[in-house]
């Protein structure tokens, strides 16, 4: 592969960066008109492209857990850093799931007819620039990149050095796969060469890119807040939260605690925080905590889950604000023991990051309240917290959860990479 011309020798990384964003811009042009029979057949070229290319990008993300292990990462950042040929494939599926749903660019959010005869339609359109900054996750780097082409925008990456060779091969794929569909490379390009210094001038590259989504940690998701002079997308952190309440189905509270803590405890969606009515202190908690325990989880818990581990024999911490607070990304779980739904929902206002937050119940005056009194992303009745993800909502793969409340709020797919513009269509009229 040729030197691009950003990293020539002399060049400074601000206009390398630079550089990329203009490119990137020029390449949104003819995405933001482009039929979807012309984007959807790029899809297609990109998933066929993945397929056939899978021996060699299982080798380059060798590379990276050969160094991720060799730099000491922990065995949950390397699973989620690992590439298989089984998981390659379900890459390239998930990228034909993607063109397989609707296109939501020129559909027609809301319209009406003025009395003086104009007719106004509020349209979804693209983006532009789209800018990810995202960490360990290669398969991250082609669900964005196939989002972002699927709404007509163009995307510029930063996938981190833990992924980078599995990046460095990726992009190429879908690079050379978009040539051959017709549409311009530049539609899908990293910034990866440039490190911290590039994701610096990426954050303030106001008026090239249009809108800046962090995925991965807080420390990375607080540093693109603080900085970006780009619009942010807050997205991510997830100290998720169930509630058990006295009018819970007790089996079924039991398996879905287990499902949202222990099914993936690395990602996002799992459950960090369990609380339980006083009602069940004496019979279900301890059945709960030796569930978990059983599980592997290590538990920190407040007095009353102290007692009722302890006298199982069950080793737990005492609870600290920091648990109550803490994304574990592990087998550890916080547990607490609440008198009401609105002490539920008072403890989880307090802590919560606004990602997921579960209600187990059947009363459904519990449900309602809980529903309308959380402030979060997503609230789950009787289900697992682990089903927020774009996939499992029908919206193919997702950009991040986002946990903020501008346009777009928890998993975020076609139609959150889109805004819209209104069309104002008249016959000679003239205001007067």
């Amino acid at each position: 592969m040729t030197l691009a011309p950003e990293k020539a020798a002399g060049t400074t990384v601000e206009d390398a960066v630079l550089a990329v964003c203009r490119r990137a811009k020029v390449a949104s042009r003819p995405l933001r008109v482009a039929t979807r029979a012309t984007k959807d057949a790029a899809l297609h070229a990109i998933a066929d492209a993945i397929d056939a290319a899978t021996e060699r990008i299982v080798a380059a993300n060798a590379e990276d857990l050969a160094r991720g292990e060799a730099d000491g990462t922990s065995q949950h950042l390397l699973d989620r850093l690992r590439l298989d040929p089984v998981r390659v494939a379900a890459v390239a599926a998930a990228v034909r799931e993607v063109a397989a749903l609707p296109d939501p660019v020129g559909e027609v959010v809301r319209g009406s007819t003025l009395p003086n005869g104009i007719r106004l339609r509020q349209l979804r359109v693209p983006m532009g620039v789209l800018g990810v900054v995202y960490e360990a996750r290669p398969n991250v780097t082609v669900d964005v990149a196939v989002l972002a082409l699927k709404s007509g925008n163009a995307v510029v990456l930063r996938g981190g050095s833990a992924a980078q060779s599995s990046n460095t091969v990726l992009v190429e794929v879908v690079r050379a796969a978009l040539e051959s569909a017709g549409l311009p490379a530049d539609a899908v390009t990293s910034i990866d060469d440039f490190g911290r210094d590039g994701v610096g001038v990426l954050l303030t590259a106001r008026g090239l890119v249009d809108l800046l989504v962090p995925r991965g940690g807080a420390d990375l998701i607080q540093r693109v807040v603080r900085e970006a002079t780009v619009p942010v997308i807050e997205t991510g952190v997830g100290n998720c939260h169930v509630y058990v309440d006295a009018s819970a189905d007790l089996a079924q509270a039991v398996e879905i605690v287990l499902n949202a803590k222990t099914s993936r405890p690395s990602v996002c969606n799992a459950a960090e925080t369990v609380l339980v009515h006083s009602a069940l202190a004496a019979d279900f908690l301890p059945t709960l905590l030796a569930a978990l325990h059983g599980a592997g989880v290590l538990l920190h818990a407040d007095p009353t889950s102290l007692r009722a581990a302890h006298a199982q024999g069950i080793p737990a911490e005492p609870v600290t604000d920091a648990d109550w607070a803490a994304e574990f990304h592990g087998m550890e779980i916080a547990v607490g023991v609440v008198d009401s739904v609105q002490d539920a929902v008072e403890h989880i206002s307090r802590w919560t990051s606004a990602h997921t937050e579960a209600v187990l119940a059947t009363d459904v005056r519990v449900t309602d309240y809980f529903c309308a009194a959380v402030d979060s992303a997503v609230v789950a009745v009787n289900a697992s917290t682990r089903f927020t993800d774009g996939g499992e909502f029908g919206l193919g793969a997702e950009v991040g959860i986002s946990t903020q409340k501008l346009h777009a709020r928890g998993p975020m797919g076609l139609a959150e990479l889109t805004t819209t513009t209104w069309q104002v269509l008249g016959d000679g009229h003239v205001r007067v």
